[in-house]
């Protein structure tokens, strides 16, 4: 509807025909997406080039193992999957929050508190292996959810503006890993030697490791994917169809309005901020579980970032996440392999990066356009009236 009263507007003073004279079809405008976002990789496969070019290597090397590290063998496909799980959940917990005009940029520390929720009940739980895994996958759903819930209260509370809130909570949630898996008494490895011990937690037990069918060098991939999907599937359908997702689209775009049609909107946008922890925890626990088995200081590797970059990249298009977030899957473990190639590790993280920027890029630039757009529009009504 804004599209076509600004194309309608715009032809009006202007003297155009009609409005669908200004009104892009949806092909066209699927052309211009598909053009700009092969433009924006270009652009980014040229610099890398020539980054690699002044360090004295050879380019062709570093996007060939690019590739081989991604999507060349079964094997590395297995592993390309196994990335893109959190990045999925992540990327899903942020859609939904943001469709309800809450911005949350804490996934990390949601993901971290999911998996030291998730890390207790493997490591501290004795039972049968299903059995203390389904738990420990639920306690990281219910750890991501309270740390998001923090930031919702707060909102509730004091107006506390969730960007800040959440990004600060990020940062406590790694403060309490580093505790944990530093003393004994919590998550901490049993050491004989108290000399150069790494802080990291214990392994979990074999029997609370999410299956893995297959392995490397054949095509494998842990059961995570699955969960991913079938998560995925729900919300998907529940936001699109739901009575519950229409009034998430409600409160996000205009909440006072919502409000006078009896929408509690502290509930729906408080909710939607703890789902998008939950999903975020949830993430953390699989990762745990399913890939490395054990917590350090470090081990969220960036996932809570690629899950909000996907996000971004995605923006309001749930059905684009799937295949948005296998190439930030195939962006980090193809990255790992740049390496190999001599490449120094400082300048395989601005590959990384480029890489990245790439894909943000296009919708970041549709976004302003849209809003140059509405603008032009804004200011035409504005001379008609006067």
């Amino acid at each position: 509807m804004s599209s076509l009263l600004t194309a309608s507007t715009v032809s009006g003073a202007q003297g155009g025909d009609a409005p669908e004279d200004l009104l892009p079809s949806p092909r066209v405008e699927t052309a211009r997406l598909v053009g700009l976002y092969v433009v924006s990789v270009l652009v980014a496969l040229g610099i890398i080039a020539v980054l690699v070019l002044i360090v004295g290597d050879d380019p062709w090397s570093v996007f060939s193992a690019l590739y081989q590290g991604s999507v060349s063998t079964p094997g590395a496909i297995g592993r390309t999957l196994d990335d893109t799980v959190p990045v999925i959940l992540v990327a899903l917990g942020t859609l939904i929050a943001v469709r309800a005009g809450m911005f949350n940029i804490g996934q990390t520390g949601q993901l971290v508190f999911g998996a030291i929720c998730a890390a207790f009940i493997a490591l501290k739980v004795h039972g049968p292996g299903p059995l203390v895994l389904v738990l420990a996958l639920l306690c990281g759903v219910a750890g991501g959810a309270v740390w998001a819930g923090l930031a919702a209260w707060l909102y509730a509370w004091r107006r506390i503006n969730v960007v800040i809130s959440t990004l600060l909570l990020t940062y406590v949630a790694t403060q309490i890993l580093d505790y944990l898996v530093s003393s004994q008494r919590f998550l901490e490895e049993p050491s004989s030697s108290a000399i150069g011990a790494l802080p990291q937690s214990a392994i979990i037990p074999p029997n609370v490791d999410l299956p893995h069918p297959g392995a490397y060098p054949d095509f494998g991939v842990t059961l995570g994917i699955v969960i991913a999907v079938a998560v995925f599937a729900v919300f998907a359908v529940l936001l699109a169809r739901s009575r519950w997702g229409m009034r998430l689209r409600m409160v996000g775009a205009n909440a006072v309005a919502a409000r006078r049609f009896g929408v509690k909107v502290a509930a729906v946008a408080g909710g939607a901020l703890v789902i998008s922890g939950a999903l975020a925890g949830l993430a953390g626990s699989i990762l745990l579980t399913g890939e490395v088995y054990r917590i350090t200081g470090g081990f969220a590797n960036t996932f809570g970032n690629d899950g909000l970059l996907a996000a971004l990249v995605c923006r309001d298009r749930p059905g684009w996440l799937l295949p948005v977030s296998f190439v930030f899957g195939m962006i980090r473990t193809g990255g790992n392999y740049f390496l190999s190639t001599g490449v120094p590790d400082y300048l395989a993280e601005v590959l990384r990066g480029l890489l990245v920027l790439a894909l943000v890029f296009p919708p970041v630039y549709l976004e302003r356009r849209e809003w140059a757009r509405r603008l032009k529009a804004a200011r035409v009504l504005a001379l008609r009236a006067t």
